[in-house]
């Protein structure tokens, strides 16, 4: 219902960059231009300063702008008033999450979400546990679902679960025996690691910081972007690496794959992460509050 050249001075003013809006509104940049132009024409004075590719908002952008917040919160309240009074739950939200995330906590909880609820549409975008996080900073997305600690204070982060990591071998390696293994032993073996940014690399590198000492390093044989990358290069015998218990299922089920618990266990939070805001459509409390029933249903049932 909001003016649509008011969202668009929002969304550009949020993210101070044409291209970003484009690319968060799912529109051309020219498209953009022209709804901000139109926008400083009925108001007849610049909103935006556009110097040396950099954009800054006016003194007459900054008092949109925050005229425009106080709006679009205006508009949500009345959204969920309406709502209330008529049962009715409905709205698109845009969802990100990081790679093993998306691809195996979040599809059985989406899709028993989107039976109660058949009249929400949900976007979801993937990547690493630092772009999710900034994706969130930039309001590019409504939700982040991340797999490592956020250090942004200015964030509500909220724990959903516990993950535990374990340690994978192909069958025959001279580790496969074993039930547990310490760094020690994982240190001697070439290692398969995932990307700068991600949050499972990140959650290895303080374990093996606090667990060793700080000199200590793995033999890094490979860095690969996803768990199944990493999972199929174990499996053709080019070393060793550390996954998510979640991930792993299949591959121990045909015994492709032998897993290993650490000594000792390595543990890491799958959180919640959105901004503080005072206000919140309907359609993203419902779903925050189904994804806390969901992971504490998940975790009695263990």
């Amino acid at each position: 219902m909001a003016d649509r050249r008011l969202q668009v001075f929002h969304t550009v003013a949020r993210l101070l960059s044409f291209t970003k809006a484009a690319e968060t509104l799912h529109m051309t940049q020219p498209a953009v231009t022209f709804q901000v132009r139109q926008l400083e024409e009925h108001f007849n004075t610049r909103l935006f300063d556009r110097t040396h590719n950099r954009i800054s908002l006016t003194e007459a952008g900054r008092a949109v702008f925050a005229s425009a917040e106080r709006i679009f919160e205006l508009y949500a309240e009345m959204e969920n008033t309406v709502r209330e009074i008529t049962g009715a739950v409905s709205g698109t939200l845009t969802i990100g999450a990081s790679t093993t995330i998306a691809e195996y906590m979040l599809p059985p909880l989406l899709g028993e979400f989107k039976e109660r609820y058949p009249d929400i549409v949900i976007h979801l975008k993937v990547a690493n546990t630092e772009g999710i996080v900034s994706m969130v900073e930039n309001n590019t997305i409504d939700l982040g679902v991340v797999e490592a600690p956020v250090s942004n204070k200015n964030l509500v982060v909220e724990v959903c679960k516990q993950d535990q990591l374990f340690a994978i071998v192909p069958p025959g390696h001279p580790l496969a025996d074993q039930e547990a293994v310490d760094l020690t032993q994982l240190l001697q073996h070439p290692f398969i690691c995932r990307e700068e940014g991600s949050g499972t690399r990140e959650v290895i590198a303080d374990y093996l910081q606090v667990q060793h000492d700080c000199n200590a390093t793995f033999n890094i044989a490979m860095e690969l972007g996803s768990p199944e990358a990493i999972k199929g290069a174990v499996e053709a015998g080019m070393g060793v690496s550390v996954v998510s218990g979640t991930t792993i299922w299949k591959e121990l089920k045909l015994g492709t794959l032998v897993a290993l618990r650490l000594d000792p266990p390595l543990n890491r939070p799958f959180s919640f992460v959105h901004q503080k805001q005072k206000f919140r459509l309907r359609v993203m409390e419902e779903l925050l509050e189904f994804a806390r029933d969901y992971c504490r249903d998940q975790c009695a049932s263990r």
